[in-house]
């Protein structure tokens, strides 16, 4: 018998179908060549295809019945509408972030959710999106810069020194602070590099050189450290401060290259085992009971270490500097999950995709723009927000449009007039081109308490050369 006629389109109009099991059939029908007839193929096709189990024990076609026995994976498939969840600030946000939030409480695994004021379009979860799950955590519901932070150190130093040693403190940025791909050419030790999981975990143990190289710097975007005003409004404080103006320094960053390689090795992975629908594809999870979803958690607590180790070391230098040490120090995680519980006492997983936790009495740092004021902030335990706040201003054009639409001359201009120096970035970090923060803190009145305020002086971000240099 000549097989020629036994290709995989005359397989597939057998009843198979399309996959690793064409590729089978074909190479045990090569490997017979004139054994068997026509008519006993085709009944050994019927055959095989309604009982595979049958041919486990035919060394001919045991590959083939294997193959056919395999669980399929079918698509997972979304509830019908999606459940509850709050929005706040809803005038401001656009329609790609509230569709993307439906799309989040369609998974089978959503127990609750919310949207804080300065939400925008994001990859799977919306920035600004809160997302509560049951044993089940979403890479990309986390995000790409795992543990992305803020962290601030207050000094007892009279905000007056702004003006006077400005040109010293500039220089205390350019010296003190590494952005994007610049590092420091003798990054410091830090214990976080000690972390068993770097022998434990494969894809961390591969990161480890990065993650010692990277170290103390800050990534780009809308990444910065700046000095600033601080003023302390609220006479009862946790952090044990008069009323007043003070010195601070104010960092953004978060865990470098390790956290983003992090990120889409298990984005990879958890797509890879949960077959979603196009729309929520980036949602993809994997069950915390599995070996891969504790790495995953493992992992992302790790970096999350290690962003806050940065920040720890961003703040030694400039405090090495200023030759003092700061009084008070507040710092807050804005891209994470967290294990907590609803009203009812149950266990979910709480992930903050540019939200700032706001449990009860927590403080946190929500800034505004290069131009306009942080807020320094107390949670007040709204669970309809799902215990979060927003994280910053959020944007309202996209760093495309910015950088399209923007006049540079007149940027400059604006944040001259506000009296702030900015060294490094860019048009799509321009104040215009995120939301008014104040209506954002307007907007969240119910979740957070406000004890004080940041005013950024002297900003530090990611830029050209050029623009880092000392007048």
């Amino acid at each position: 018998m000549k097989n020629n006629k036994y290709t995989g389109e005359y397989i597939k109009n057998q009843g198979f179908s399309e996959g690793k099991i064409i590729g089978e059939l074909l190479d045990a029908l090569d490997s017979l060549k004139d054994e068997m007839s026509e008519s006993e193929v085709d009944y050994i096709l019927t055959d095989l295809k309604n009982d595979p189990v049958k041919y486990l024990s035919d060394n001919r076609f045991k590959s083939s019945a294997e193959e056919l026995l395999k669980p399929v994976d079918l698509v997972l498939q979304l509830k019908d509408t999606p459940d509850p969840y709050k929005v706040y600030g809803a005038d401001g946000i656009e329609e790609g972030a509230l569709k993307q939030m439906e799309i989040a409480m369609r998974l089978p695994i959503a127990r609750t959710g919310a949207l804080m004021a300065d939400a925008h379009q994001g990859y799977g979860l919306p920035i600004g999106g809160v997302l509560a799950t049951e044993n089940s955590i979403i890479p990309y519901g986390v995000g790409v810069d795992i543990g992305c932070r803020m962290c601030m150190s207050i000094y007892e130093i009279s905000d007056t020194v702004i003006e006077e040693r400005k040109n010293d403190l500039k220089k205390m940025l350019i010296d003190n602070a590494r952005f994007g791909r610049e590092t420091f050419k003798k990054p410091k030790d830090h214990q976080i590099l000690d972390s068993n999981l770097f022998k434990e975990i494969d894809v961390i143990r591969k990161l480890k050189d990065k993650a010692a190289s990277q170290i103390g710097s800050s990534g780009g975007g809308n990444h910065f450290v700046e000095f600033g005003v601080t003023t302390i409004n609220s006479p009862d404080n946790e952090l044990n401060l008069a009323e007043g103006r003070y010195l601070a320094v104010l960092s953004h960053s978060g865990s470098r290259g390790m956290g983003a390689a992090i990120a889409n090795h298990y984005t990879k992975l958890a797509m890879s085992k949960c077959d979603l629908p196009k729309e929520a594809k980036h949602l993809a999870w994997l069950d915390l009971d599995t070996e891969e979803g504790q790495e995953y958690w493992l992992a992302m607590n790790l970096a999350g270490d290690y962003a806050s180790a940065c920040h720890h070391q961003i703040h030694e230098r400039m405090a090495v500097g200023l030759r003092a040490n700061p009084i008070a120090m507040i710092e807050n995680h804005h891209n994470f999950a967290w294990k907590e519980q609803d009203d009812f006492g149950n266990e979910i997983i709480v992930h903050r995709k540019g939200a700032t936790p706001a449990g009860k009495g927590v403080l946190g740092i929500i800034p505004g723009t290069m131009t306009e004021p942080g807020f320094i902030v107390r949670g007040k335990g709204n669970s309809t927000s799902v215990n979060s706040a927003s994280h910053g201003a959020g944007r309202v054009m996209s760093r495309t449009r910015a950088k399209n639409t923007l006049d540079a001359k007149s940027v400059s201009n604006y944040i001259t007039n506000a009296g702030v120096e900015v060294i490094g970035s860019g048009l799509d970090e321009a104040p215009m081109a995120y939301k008014n923060i104040h209506d954002v803190m307007d907007a969240q009145k119910d979740l957070v308490d406000i004890i004080g305020t940041f005013q950024p002086r002297i900003v530090r971000m990611c830029g050209d050369k050029k623009f880092k240099e000392v007048d």
